[in-house]
């Protein structure tokens, strides 16, 4: 199973950026999705996550802020994020769990500034 994120960059305080994670190869068995990200000098955290039957979970930082989503057509998740604050500063990995086993995407930078 590979994953690629895409649609990091540089925004301004108040802006909005979407995030994707494409994935291939073999999902048979593959579950839950979810969004993490890891700021400089702090633990990786979990920002989102959707389970295949459709609930979402989100930390208490970005409810109602960011919001998860996925489309099965295209094999790619989602994470469309307004009102984005300076902390919100990190790398940003995708990862899902297929027949027990986790795996991630290399990350995309987002820099609030």
């Amino acid at each position: 199973v590979q994953l690629v994120e895409s649609g990091g960059g540089l925004v301004q305080p108040g802006g909005s950026l979407r995030l994707s994670c494409e994935v291939s190869g073999y999902t048979y068995g593959c579950c839950c999705m979810g969004w993490f990200r890891e700021a400089p000098g702090k633990a990786r955290e979990g920002v989102a996550s959707i389970l295949s039957d459709g609930p979402t979970t989100y930390a208490d930082s970005v409810k109602g802020r960011f919001t998860i989503s996925r489309d099965y057509a295209k094999n790619t998740l989602y994470l469309q994020m307004n009102s984005l604050k300076p902390e919100d500063t990190a790398m940003y990995y995708c990862k899902t769990v297929c027949r027990g086993r986790d795996f991630w995407g290399q990350g995309t930078q987002v820099t609030v500034s």
